[in-house]
């Protein structure tokens, strides 16, 4: 009788399979966040500014949208897309982020007084969390033209990341959900 209450779930999914579904909507954001955030700390440090670094941070910004795409396609098509809008959004804003503090770090690096105080990695990434939060604690604040151009972009893009993103994962969470039994979710 538990066998046959197991397998006429909605979806035919047991409690077994929802908690490794659950376990693994944990886990794989927390990895996700963990490689990422590797990553920025072991890049190197020692490119110089060019032209080409312009070019790169805008491929890196159309490497997340085109996560997002990726995402989204993901979501639709899952079995519990609630739990992979979790996971798309635990990718998207730190690779975003992450990006904009990489960009910050190289600039403080090469361009000295680019920002009130030098930057580290770790200095980096703070303040792009809290220009991301906008709390803006005044002890980290961008000093030349540049920086300053650079801030606005990641303003503008963390707008669109929380308004935009935000909403195109919601709908597709939606849709997912509408594609299935409304119940199983």
């Amino acid at each position: 009788m538990s066998r046959r209450r197991l397998v006429d779930e909605p979806g035919g999914r047991s409690p077994a399979a929802r908690w490794r579904h659950l376990v693994l909507a944990v886990v794989r954001p927390l990895l996700s966040v963990v490689a990422l955030t590797a990553v920025y700390y072991l890049l190197p440090a020692d490119r110089r500014l060019s032209g080409w670094t312009l070019v790169l941070l805008i491929v890196e910004l159309c490497l997340v949208v085109a996560v997002i795409v990726w995402q989204i396609r993901l979501i639709v098509r899952a079995n519990y897309p609630v739990l992979q809008g979790i996971e798309a959004l635990a990718l998207i804003v730190p690779l975003f982020l992450l990006i904009f503090a990489h960009v910050y770090f190289l600039l403080a690096h090469n361009v000295p007084g680019s920002f009130s105080t030098p930057l580290t990695r770790t200095d980096a990434l703070y303040f792009t969390v809290t220009v991301f939060a906008t709390v803006g604690f005044g002890d980290i604040a961008p000093v030349t033209q540049t920086a300053r151009l650079l801030v606005t972009g990641q303003i503008v893009g963390d707008l669109l990341v929380i308004g935009v993103a935000l909403r195109v994962v919601l709908f597709a969470v939606q849709r997912g959900r509408r594609r299935g039994d409304p119940d199983d979710r």
